[in-house]
């Protein structure tokens, strides 16, 4: 497997981890206290590192 291809499916998986944490965070902060915004702003952070992650990794990766 070649390097790159590699590093770009780590990122890609990083990435996918990210987003998960991300909804992750936001729906069980809906669900249990919706009093605060902090943990709605570390979602927000997430999901934006995991898309940035994902749109970094589809430019990085190499073309067959």
């Amino acid at each position: 497997m070649n390097p790159l291809s590699r590093r770009a499916s780590s990122i890609r998986t990083l990435g996918n981890v990210a987003l998960v944490a991300g909804f992750l965070v936001s729906a069980i902060t809906l669900s249990t206290d919706i009093g605060t915004r902090e943990p709605h702003i570390l979602a927000g952070f997430l999901v934006a590192t995991g898309i940035g992650l994902r749109i970094e990794a589809a430019i990085s990766e190499p073309r067959a």
